[in-house]
């Protein structure tokens, strides 16, 4: 059975503002998301990138106590596909999967997959243009991340 690989809209949104949402069709060929995920990344869409509700609503109200309508549609979404991988950022989210035994992958882990893939020459370059946005991540994350790719840490 095929991974299904569902996305949260974080990893969306700092993709796009690095221009490297191209990494995510590289890695994966296609990533499922949600229409509460669409509504909230507000951009066109790629092709690649399909669009699929979530059948159970059970699971979804319950989740929706916990968390922002798009995590919890992703989650739900995931409950549905047993081999699924989401990809999220959010810390409650991550914890609330794991916990629901949901793979997950960060933005970063999905960077480091292409710069190991031989998808991005420097993950570094990456990291920095993301130290530009908006987002925020912990310096001491960024360079663990680096590490395990083999590049010298943030000064």
């Amino acid at each position: 059975m095929e991974k299904a690989i569902v996305s949260d809209t974080t990893c969306l949104i700092i993709l796009s503002k690095i221009g490297e949402l191209d990494l995510l069709k590289n890695l994966f060929a296609n990533v499922i998301i949600t229409p509460e995920i669409q509504k909230e990344y507000g951009q066109p869409l790629p092709d690649w990138i399909v669009i699929e509700s979530v059948t159970g609503n059970h699971q979804f109200s319950v989740l929706s106590l916990l968390l922002d309508e798009g995590e919890a549609s992703v989650l739900a979404l995931c409950l549905e596909k047993p081999n699924s991988l989401l990809i999220i950022d959010e810390r409650k989210g991550r914890k609330i999967a794991k916990e629901l035994h949901i793979t997950t992958i960060g933005t970063l882990g999905i960077l480091l997959e292409a710069h190991r893939q031989g998808y991005l020459k420097s993950l570094r370059s990456s990291i920095e243009d993301i130290r530009k946005t908006d987002f925020r991540i912990s310096k001491d994350l960024l360079n663990a991340v680096l590490a395990q790719a083999g590049e010298s840490p943030l000064t």
